[in-house]
């Protein structure tokens, strides 16, 4: 498809998201998940497709070590008063920018993952001349992916994937660097989201197979997941 479709035009992106507080959005809540919020980072260009921000992270922490994301983490209390503090917050530890220079133009709905978070994206702009610092604890890399390559079939991959009784799907990106030539896979609940914002936005579909996601209840009754993880990652 031609590049020029991806140039970044906030008018498309802003009519098919949602305010953060509308109704119409899909809010979920359960005291079994934690809460999170991710900021769908894009760096605008007048004259060249935009790109994403994504963080390679550290093989620190419990869980998620070592993956492809975007900014974010979990709901604290005691730094955070609403759950897009949250995604400011953790935007300016992991990258370096500051909460001010962000400008969040929406949100998509609200998602559960498989372990065991609900995630809220936050969607928003952060300027091509500011500086991005990593956090050396929690960030190997930061990347900036231009969305052409996610909008390209070529380079989507998907899989289903049997857990328990059902067909659960997996997408994935695997994305070399040009500069390092290092192979970084996107997988997961961030491909996940990109997929759906390119759904929502562009109004075409990604996947072949037409699988959905796991609800929350079904998520809750699954038992030792990670064993599922492994058999999913050892494949791409």
């Amino acid at each position: 498809m031609d590049t020029r479709n991806w140039v970044f035009n906030i008018n498309l992106i802003k009519e098919s998201l949602y305010p953060c507080d509308s109704p119409l959005r899909i809010t979920i809540k359960d005291d079994f998940f934690t809460k999170a919020a991710v900021l769908f980072s894009i760096i605008p260009y007048e004259e060249k497709p935009y790109e994403l921000i994504l963080i390679h992270r550290s093989n620190k922490g419990t869980r998620h070590r070592g993956e492809m994301s975007f900014p974010g983490g979990k709901f604290d209390p005691s730094l955070d008063k609403s759950i897009k503090d949250t995604a400011l917050r953790e935007t300016e530890e992991e990258i370096g920018v500051p909460r001010e220079n962000i400008n969040i133009l929406g949100c998509l709905d609200d998602f559960p993952t498989m372990t065991r978070y609900i995630i809220t994206p936050f969607l928003g702009i952060i300027n091509k001349n500011q500086t991005l610092v990593k956090d050396a604890r929690e960030v190997q890399r930061i990347l900036k992916i231009p969305i052409s390559f996610f909008t390209s079939k070529i380079n989507f991959r998907e899989q289903a994937v049997d857990i328990e009784d059902r067909k659960f799907p997996i997408f994935y990106f695997n994305y070399i660097d040009d500069i390092s030539k290092q192979n970084y896979t996107i997988w997961g609940a961030t491909a996940f989201l990109i997929v759906t914002f390119i759904e929502k936005i562009y109004g075409f579909t990604m996947s072949a197979l037409g699988l959905k996601r796991f609800k929350l209840e079904k998520i809750k009754h699954l038992k030792e997941y990670i064993k599922y993880r492994d058999k999913i990652t050892s494949k791409f």
